[in-house]
């Protein structure tokens, strides 16, 4: 198939990593894998574009640049990757309206809520249309699934669990003990946590990761913290460290994805509250070399982690019964093993994404063929 693929509020190659851009750039590499011809159809951002009437020149351009291209193209389908109030498709529902190719939504989010709130009533109203235009809408969390069924039957909704590639995020061994001598860190236990250091949620859980584990080396507790990422909010961060931790912090600054699996297995604990995290990837990469994991009960979180299982889920914001599952894991070298060890294999049998989007490559080749049908019973082209 010729796929057209659309990221409206984060477009694949952007400067700002995130969960977001993972999964995007994971599904775009599937299909590719899977022999499909896909194009990127453009990189406008529609990020609270309603506000932004300097951009409405540009939008105009693009649909009528698209539409120009489209109506010469053999593209079979148009595949928008996460629509929702803020970033709405306002691209992909014209411009594959208007060549009569199927629209398909990738992580289509419905917040009947933000219709109340006169700040987010214009993206909620132009997502609701690019939702109700679309012949299919794939979601991978069941909250979603939910809303979803609100406004569209079943048969136009597909549940994907989500995933990562597990053979990219394998323990090596050679790997940890390097990291551990750079770190010097010598036989005692290591907490790792890992985001970038912006202002809003990811900081706030890195300050909660650092004062909960603060707690703990106060009660007499001996490990090592280290903490991936950089960013504006590094300072406050060493300065927080310092004062919780003194001399048992180490920042290992930004590292790149593809080289996340040998900080990951230079640990024993993962360890991030995921504040409002949609999914959060960390936790599945973390788990796939091998780490247990702590974290909050909230958001995506549990969708990508097995409480008691493959680690411990706590209320938000508790801080004795989050500094607890750190302890416990911390202390208990036989429970992180065998929490370790879980992990490892709940990821490759629940989030494996060479298994989870078989299911979208067969829904997308689904509607391309009835669309096709539907041509030739009309006698078109």
């Amino acid at each position: 198939m010729q796929i057209s693929f659309y990221a409206p509020f984060k477009p694949l190659g952007h400067e700002d990593p995130s969960g977001d851009l993972v999964i995007a750039t994971g599904l775009y590499q599937y299909l590719i894998k899977q022999g499909h011809e896909l194009k990127v159809a453009s990189t406008l951002r529609s990020r609270w574009i309603y506000w932004k009437p300097w951009l409405f020149p540009r939008l105009l351009v693009e649909r009528r640049k698209l539409g120009r291209r489209f109506s010469r193209s053999n593209t079979d389908l148009w595949l928008t990757y996460h629509t929702y109030y803020k970033g709405p498709d306002l691209l992909g529902p014209f411009v594959a309206g208007a060549a009569n190719i199927p629209y398909v939504i990738f992580q289509g989010i419905y917040s009947t809520k933000r219709r109340k709130d006169w700040r987010t009533r214009p993206g909620f109203v132009l997502n609701k249309q690019a939702l109700i235009s679309a012949r299919h809408v794939f979601t991978n969390k069941r909250v979603d699934l939910t809303n979803l069924r609100r406004l569209l039957p079943d048969n136009r909704i597909t549940y994907v669990a989500p995933g990562i590639y597990p053979d990219e995020f394998c323990f090596d061994r050679s790997a940890r003990e390097a990291f551990r001598r750079r770190w010097q860190v010598d036989n005692e236990p290591v907490v790792l946590s890992a985001a970038m250091f912006r202002p809003g949620v990811k900081t706030q859980g890195l300050t909660w990761v650092i004062e909960a584990c603060g707690k703990l080396f106060q009660r007499g507790r001996l490990f090592q913290l280290v903490i991936a990422g950089d960013g504006k909010e590094k300072s406050r961060l060493l300065k927080l460290a310092d004062r919780h931790l003194p001399g048992r912090v180490h920042f290992a600054g930004k590292i790149p994805r593809e080289k996340m699996y040998q900080f990951y297995s230079a640990g024993d604990v993962f360890v991030f509250p995921g504040i409002e995290e949609s999914l959060g990837m960390v936790f599945l990469e973390a788990q796939s070399c091998g780490l247990p994991v702590v974290a909050f009960e909230n958001s995506g979180v549990p969708e990508v982690v097995k409480d008691q299982t493959t680690g411990f889920l706590r209320p938000m914001f508790e801080l004795e019964p989050f500094v607890k599952a750190i302890d416990d894991l911390v202390a208990n070298k036989a429970m992180r093993r065998r929490m370790g060890k879980a992990a490892q294999s709940y990821v490759r049998q629940r989030h494996d994404l060479n298994q989870n989007y078989r299911k979208v490559d067969e829904v997308l080749q689904r509607v391309v063929m009835v669309r096709n049908k539907l041509r030739r019973v009309s006698g078109l082209p």
